[in-house]
């Protein structure tokens, strides 16, 4: 399969299909022309050349009876008697001469043009055919009359006829490529629908859309029949798929809601029983390595239960807040595990959103902790917040090794893991950090990308909308009806 996509199409495969039905068929139509051109040419040009020659011997013969040749009785000379040449070879612009039976001329119309021996038949001398009679008048002496035109008119109407037999096959030729081109443009008219549709429904990813089945009972009707039936059927996979994504949703954040109370239970008794320090060492043990388990269960269990919300657009409380403020208490969360790295902040504020303050404090905290856990000992991290227009602009960058080109747009997909030689933290996290943090960012309206820092490193960008101040909104509500 791989080599037939990889091989080159013919040339003629390439064009589209319209344009090869148009060119096929004037091709096939040229064909046929050209055939019958040739036949209906040469046959009219022999009839033509051959019409001409009867002419000249027509003529020939005409002027041979009406003339006659004898010996005078009293001067003994040869007389010839015949009516006026010039006058009998003016209309057709003929020359004519009256020979004696050795060939010596007795009269003509121009004695400076020789029309050759007297050869009974046509031949050709120069540009002229010349047709050749003996005279048959009763009582006449042996003679010859020559009759002679040219036959360059001949030759044009030939000639022009053959130019007109090509004109008309590229005449024929042109209308047929340019029927061709209508005849296959209205027949594939209803495909190129049908490939809009495709496309639209392609670009759109709604199969619900229906195909208008034509009422012919043609191939094209089958096909529309076809596709919107295959449309069909992808459209009640597709509402099954969604209803049974739609029932995986609500049981993973349902049951996420529901661990998370015995969970809360087990982590309080088992930090009863750390404090009580009862037991043996290996007791103790055991508890402390039972409550860590808690707690990173107790953190799955939290991370699952947000973003089960996020896909069944179950949205969290919201209020008025500060993301300045929840940056600053999220840096001091972080501030006792960065170990030898130094995070610095530029907090430009206020910067007023409506927003849940929990979730908002979960995305800089992972961001902050991403930052963490990617880099290695003495790295620098800055956090800054500011306003970049209507929206707030949070940032968290670093100079590590950065984020590995192909995977800038991968980061941000669950369970993915861009373990290094530059990570400290154990335990290789869940996967599902940043995954938060573009589920939490997409709920309150805004976006997240990640790229390359101007110190080398990792960047990771955060935009929000802000909340218009009241004196803004008053502002713009005055402007407004000003205009009306």
């Amino acid at each position: 399969m791989s080599w037939i996509r990889s091989r080159k199409l013919p040339l003629f495969e390439r064009i589209p299909v319209r344009w090869r039905i148009a060119i096929t068929t004037a091709g096939l139509t040229l064909l046929i022309l050209v055939c019958f051109a040739l036949v209906l040419g040469q046959v009219v040009g022999n009839r033509i050349r051959s019409d001409f020659r009867d002419e000249l011997r027509s003529a020939a013969r005409s002027l041979a009876a009406e003339t006659s040749v004898s010996t005078d009785p009293v001067y003994g000379e040869i007389v010839q008697k015949s009516p006026p040449l010039r006058a009998f070879a003016l209309p057709e612009d003929a020359q004519i001469k009256v020979l004696d039976q050795y060939g010596r001329p007795l009269a003509g119309t121009n004695p400076g043009i020789g029309l050759g021996a007297p050869t009974r038949g046509i031949h050709d001398v120069g540009d002229l055919s010349v047709a050749t009679e003996p005279i048959t008048a009763v009582g006449s002496l042996p003679a010859y009359v020559q009759y002679a035109r040219p036959d360059a008119g001949t030759s044009d109407t030939v000639s022009r006829l053959w130019f007109f037999l090509g004109a008309g096959v590229l005449g024929g030729t042109l209308l047929a490529l340019l029927a061709g081109l209508a005849v296959a443009d209205r027949a594939m008219r209803p495909v190129k629908a049908l490939t809009g549709l495709a496309s639209r429904i392609s670009r759109t990813r709604d199969p619900s859309e229906r195909i208008p089945v034509p009422a012919t009972d043609d191939e094209v009707g089958e096909l529309a029949r076809t596709m919107d039936g295959m449309l069909q059927a992808l459209d009640e996979a597709h509402s099954e798929r969604e209803q049974s994504l739609e029932r995986q949703r609500e049981f993973v954040a349902d049951a996420s809601h529901e661990l998370r109370t015995p969970l809360t239970s087990i982590h309080a008794n088992l930090e009863l029983l750390q404090a009580a320090e009862v037991g043996s060492a290996d007791d103790k043990h055991a508890v402390d390595s039972a409550l860590a388990s808690t707690k990173r269960m107790s953190g799955l269990v939290s991370d699952l239960l947000l973003l089960a919300r996020a896909d069944a657009g179950r949205k969290a409380a919201t209020k008025d807040l500060d993301l300045a403020t929840i940056a600053a208490g999220a840096l001091e969360e972080v501030q006792p595990i960065a170990g030898g790295r130094r995070i610095e902040s530029h907090l430009d504020g206020p910067l007023p959103l409506e927003g849940n303050p929990d979730e908002l404090h979960r995305l800089i905290r992972n961001l902050l902790e991403n930052a963490v856990r990617h880099t290695p000992e003495q790295t620098t991290v800055e956090l800054t917040a500011r306003r970049d227009g209507d929206e707030a602009l949070l940032e968290v960058l670093d100079d590590g090794p950065g984020i590995p080109a192909d995977m800038e747009d991968q980061v941000f997909d669950r369970f993915v893991r861009g373990e290094g030689p530059a990570d400290t933290a154990s335990g290789g996290g869940s996967g599902l950090g940043l995954a938060i943090v573009r589920a939490v960012a997409e709920s309150h309206g805004g976006s997240v990308s990640a790229g390359r820092s101007i110190y080398g490193g990792a960047r990771f960008s955060v935009r929000l909308p802000l909340e218009q101040a009241p004196e803004q909104t008053a502002k713009e509500r005055g402007n407004a009806a000003q205009r009306l």
